[in-house]
């Protein structure tokens, strides 16, 4: 199966994409401080607390899923809007988008003494769609805001899983632990094979999940309720677009006149061109 390319903080974006796609994962280590970490988790501790643990198996029933990031956690942008990851998923993604967006957030918190997740592609929240193998809808990111360690439940991967058939689902004993010190991030295909880690220690695993899909795909965590209009107008435009106030392709995502969802945002009128930009006029309405 090979194994898990690991990079340094410094790494080129097209070395990442290369490694992705030879093996379907990648890792780059310690990409954020310590301090942006420690931020994060500060800022999601309390919605962590309230969150209720998954109701199955598959979600880990002493796991909890903690979403709307971009809402609750300003330095979370540091990590979700990372230039480094953006470049690649810009790159990686089916080379024929016009644009990309979040697909989800979330914050997983893997508790002590929890079995292994079932093997799996993230793709399949299209409905088990068979995208053509020459098309890259997803990318996956999962950032360490604890060490990942084998003991403690890092994610499993299968690298080359992301060519092929679905053999590798039915042997666990092919993937590899995705250990990584805390600021580091392990990034991989839609289509690799992965899963939780069992945690075999006394601790909770905290982990950052951001995934991002091609921009014509729903999203799978409802970023306009996660992160709604009066929370997207202070966000950074990028990170506005990110979560999807922007035109996923021809056409698609306008708001009722025509108006592109950043005019929409600002109160402004205009019309949307749909080569992704907006054409804004000086007169102000109520959105």
């Amino acid at each position: 199966m090979g194994s898990v390319p690991r990079f340094s903080a410094n790494v080129e974006v097209d070395e990442v994409v290369a490694a992705l796609g030879e093996h379907g994962v990648a890792i780059v280590e310690r990409l954020v401080e310590p301090a942006v970490v420690d931020a994060v988790r500060a800022e999601m501790a309390p919605y962590v607390t309230a969150t209720l643990p998954g109701a199955d198996d598959f979600s880990g029933t002493a796991t909890t899923r903690t979403g709307a990031l971009l809402a609750r956690s300003e330095t979370s942008q540091a990590m979700i809007a990372h230039p480094l990851v953006l470049g690649v998923a810009d790159a990686f993604l089916w080379p024929g988008k016009t644009n990309f967006q979040l697909h989800l957030t979330q914050l997983i918190a893997i508790g002590a003494d929890s079995p292994a997740q079932a093997l799996h592609r993230d793709q399949w929240c299209f409905d088990f769609f068979p995208f053509p193998d020459d098309v890259e809808v997803e990318l996956s990111t999962m950032w360490a805001l604890t060490d990942f360690t084998e003991e403690n439940g890092a994610t499993r991967v299968v690298p080359g899983s992301h060519r092929g058939g679905d053999e590798a689902l039915g042997h666990p004993e092919w993937t590899q632990p995705a250990t990584m010190p805390m600021g580091s991030v392990l990034l991989y295909s839609g289509r690799t094979v992965h899963g939780g880690g069992a945690n075999r220690s006394d601790a909770v695993r905290w982990g950052l999940n951001a995934d991002y899909v091609l921009g014509w795909l729903r999203q799978e965590e409802n970023q306009y309720l996660s992160v709604p209009p009066d929370v997207a107008r202070t966000l950074p435009q990028r990170v506005r677009e990110l979560a999807g106030y922007q035109l996923g392709a021809y056409a698609l995502g306008y708001v009722d006149d025509v108006r592109h969802p950043q005019q929409f945002l600002d109160g402004t009128l205009g019309r949307a061109t749909f080569d992704g930009t907006a054409h804004t006029q000086t007169q102000e309405v109520s959105p």
